[in-house]
C-alpha cells in the first residue's frame, strides 16, 4: 500500500500560520492561564490533550475533522488520531511518597526537595472485539500521534516543550510491526484477562513513545516544533514540518537510538548485517572500532554512542519485536459506530 495522503481531502491551507496560531491559542493560552490558577488551588494544571490533539492533526495534515466527536473517524480520510501529553504529569516525592506538582519544588507534605519526576504518558490503543482489531490494523490506512514532552526532561528543563508528530500507515509493509504488536495484545492479553475475570475489562494496549518497539514500528515524523518559555512567555519555532501533499514513501522514518539494544542485538549489528549498511551510519571510528566495543567483556556504552548513535530502518528490518507472537489477523468486517 502505498504511504500516499488522499489530496482530495487536503482543503486546510496556510498549515505553518494556523499551527502557531492554534498552539497558542488552544493549548499554550489556556495552559498559562492554568498555571496561575494552579499556584492557587494547589490542582495539577495539567490539560487533557486529546480533542486539541485532533484539531492539531488537522491543521497538520491540512484534513478537516470527519464531524464525529468521540466516536467514528477522526479525520475525514479515516485517519485514527491519537495524542499523549508528559507536560505537568504529577510527580512523587521519594521521601513521603505523597504527590507534587510539577511547578513545585519541593513537597508541600515533608518539605523534601526529593522528588521523582514523571515523564510516563504513552499513547492508548482500545481493542474489545476482531472487528475492532481489524478496523484498527487493516480498515484505517493512517494512524496519526502526537505527543507533548520535555525535551530537556534529564535536566529539569520544565520551562522547554516539545511537540512532535507521527504517522503509521497500517497497510504500508514498513508499519508492519504496528499489526504485530495491537494484534499480540488483543489476543494473548485482552482475551486472556477475560478468560479470567470476565467482569473486569482490561486496560488499553499501551503503545510507549522512544520504545524499542515504537521505533521497530517505523513511525514517520511529521512534524517538530519547541516551545521555549513556556510557563511565562510562550515562543513557538516550528523546525520540521512534512507539508500535507508530501508522498510518505519517499520519508525516513524515525531514528532508533543504540542505546535500546540489547547485548545480544547489537551482536546482530556485527555479525548478521552487511558492514556496507552500518559503514555510513557511522559517526566516528571504523566498523573494526564498533566490533571492539561490542565485543569487549563490559559494553561502554557511551563509547558505543559516540562510534554508532542511531540505527536506521535497513538496519532495524534485522530485529524483531521483543516477546511478541506473530499471530494472524482477523478476516471478519466491520463498520465504525
Amino acid at each position: 500500500m502505498e504511504m500516499k495522503p488522499n489530496t482530495d481531502l487536503i482543503t486546510i491551507d496556510d498549515n505553518i500560520n494556523k499551527i502557531q496560531l492554534l498552539l497558542k491559542e488552544l493549548v499554550l493560552e489556556p495552559r498559562l492561564k492554568a498555571l496561575e490558577w494552579s499556584n492557587i488551588t494547589k490542582q495539577t494544571p495539567n490539560m487533557k490533550i486529546g480533542y486539541p490533539g485532533q484539531h492539531l492533526a488537522s491543521v497538520i495534515t491540512g484534513i478537516e475533522g470527519a464531524r464525529t466527536g468521540a466516536r467514528g473517524d477522526d479525520l475525514k480520510d479515516g485517519t485514527e488520531v491519537k495524542s499523549c501529553s508528559r507536560v505537568d504529569q504529577l510527580d512523587t516525592c521519594t521521601n513521603c511518597k505523597n504527590k507534587v506538582l510539577r511547578i513545585e519544588t519541593n513537597c508541600a507534605h515533608c518539605g523534601s526537595n526529593k522528588i521523582k519526576r514523571m515523564d510516563d504518558s504513552k499513547w492508548l490503543f482500545s481493542v474489545k472485539t476482531e472487528q475492532e482489531l481489524k478496523l484498527l490494523t487493516n480498515d484505517i490506512d493512517r494512524i496519526f500521534i502526537t505527543i507533548a514532552d520535555y525535551p530537556n526532561f534529564s535536566d529539569d528543563d520544565f520551562e522547554t516543550i516539545r511537540f512532535q508528530a507521527f504517522e503509521l500507515w497500517n497497510n504500508s509493509d514498513r508499519n508492519k510491526h504496528f499489526k504485530t504488536l495491537m494484534t499480540n495484545y488483543y489476543y494473548k492479553i485482552f482475551l486472556e484477562h477475560i478468560k479470567l475475570n470476565p467482569s473486569k475489562t482490561p486496560a488499553p494496549k499501551n503503545f510507549w513513545p522512544y520504545s524499542y518497539q515504537f521505533y521497530l514500528c517505523n513511525p514517520i515524523k511529521v512534524f517538530n516544533c519547541i516551545i521555549t518559555e513556556a510557563n511565562t512567555n510562550p515562543s513557538i519555532n516550528i523546525d520540521f514540518y512534512v507539508p500535507p501533499q508530501t508522498d510518505r514513501n519517499n520519508l525516513e522514518s524515525a531514528k532508533r537510538p543504540i542505546q535500546l539494544l540489547s547485548s545480544a542485538e547489537l551482536k546482530i549489528i556485527i555479525d548478521n548485517i552487511n558492514p556496507s549498511i552500518i559503514e555510513p551510519q557511522l559517526t566516528s571510528g571504523t566498523i573494526d572500532d564498533l566490533r571492539k566495543v561490542i565485543d569487549a567483556k563490559k559494553l561502554d556504552r557511551k563509547e558505543l554512542k559516540s562510534i554508532l548513535p542511531y540505527i536506521n530502518e535497513e538496519t532495524r528490518s534485522y530485529f524483531e519485536l521483543r516477546d511478541t507472537d506473530i499471530i494472524s489477523t482477523s478476516t471478519s468486517s466491520y463498520v465504525r459506530r
